[in-house]
């Protein structure tokens, strides 16, 4: 069986295809979309993990890359979520198409961010000199802590972040991540400043990849009138003046003072996402177009037109500012309706 850890590169598959090193537009070598694959942990899994299994609504099984991940299952819906990052890969709700995107070229390795899905950004935003792009969470495998049912027919699992080389070098934080599925997905991270007399300075975002049918068709609602950092155009100031913002290039906008709902509207899917949050005061809006997702090696070159990225956090100038003893709570809820 090939895992997608193993699996070459698009580079390497269209100097295969004798085209002279230009990338592979859809396939990626990976043998299946992420969610898949099922395959059970072996009886030897570490009593940490085992114990934490619930008949019918959580399961341990082997993922993408030979990486542990958590099938939750509601009485409305599924979701997987990975240790590394405590990363959110899939949540669909019976009879309808995913929610959630995770490009078929992602990597699923250690010490690797998976493109996809739902990545923890944090303690930055974007790219930082001599340090990974977005921060240090979502490439260390993340402790889990608790999987409980809860009364309205679900599931929630709770993770923390157990530190790494990098974090070390911070003032003393905890952060915790909690997963609760029902008819909707609920994600909430927790971050305290542990320190006795340092405040912390943070940036958090939930970077959720929707999937959509197509993207020349969906359209953005919630956020008129909201200034916005268009990264495109060099972090240009603007404002936004549509109501249905349309997708038609390379997006990459940072919505400022935007505490409010966001929906995407596909009418191929007949479908509203709305994504509801808490403790947010920035939406990012991001879509790669052609150029961009043909430069990155872990995207197909034509799956731009297949995802959304409406992203949910505190970035730029909402970046958090915690004094000792202090907490954030970013909660996003994530709910479809028929359109």
């Amino acid at each position: 069986m090939q895992f997608a850890g193993n699996r070459e590169t698009k580079n390497q598959i269209a100097k295969k295809k004798g085209d002279g090193g230009a990338k592979e537009s859809l396939w990626c070598g990976q043998e299946s979309k992420s969610g898949t694959r099922r395959r059970a942990m072996t009886p030897d899994i570490p009593e940490r993990l085992k114990r934490f299994e619930i008949p019918g609504r959580v399961t341990l099984l082997e993922g993408n890359g030979e990486l542990p991940k958590v099938e939750l299952t509601s009485d409305w819906s599924t979701a997987e979520v990975y240790l590394l990052g405590a990363h959110v890969s899939d949540f669909r709700k019976r009879g309808e198409a995913p929610l959630l995107f995770t490009s078929q070229c992602s990597r699923f390795a250690a010490g690797q961010p998976i493109r996809g899905g739902v990545p923890i950004i944090f303690p930055w935003f974007g790219a930082k000199e001599s340090s990974p792009a977005h921060g240090f969470a979502r490439t260390v495998e993340w402790d889990l802590h608790e999987a409980t049912t809860v009364p309205e027919g679900g599931v929630s699992l709770r993770f923390g972040f157990p530190g790494c080389g990098e974090s070390a070098m911070w003032p003393p934080f905890a952060a915790n991540y909690v997963v609760t599925l029902t008819e909707v997905l609920t994600l909430e991270l927790i971050v305290t400043n542990s320190s006795s007399g340092h405040p912390l300075g943070i940036e958090t975002c939930l970077h959720t990849y929707f999937s959509v049918a197509d993207i020349g068709a969906v359209r953005v609602a919630g956020l008129r009138g909201l200034s916005y950092l268009d990264k495109v155009e060099q972090f240009a100031p603007k404002t936004e003046d549509s109501d249905a913002i349309a997708i038609q290039a390379e997006v990459d906008r940072i919505y400022l003072d935007a505490p409010g709902p966001v929906e995407i509207l596909d009418p191929s899917l007949h479908r509203r996402i709305r994504i509801a949050k808490s403790g947010s005061n920035s939406t990012v809006l991001w879509n790669p177009w052609v150029a961009r997702s043909q430069q990155m090696a872990d995207f197909g070159n034509d799956e731009y037109k297949q995802m959304l990225c409406v992203e949910s956090g505190n970035v730029a100038n909402n970046k958090l500012q915690l004094e000792p003893g202090k907490s954030s709570v970013l909660k996003v809820e994530l709910s479809s309706s028929p359109l």
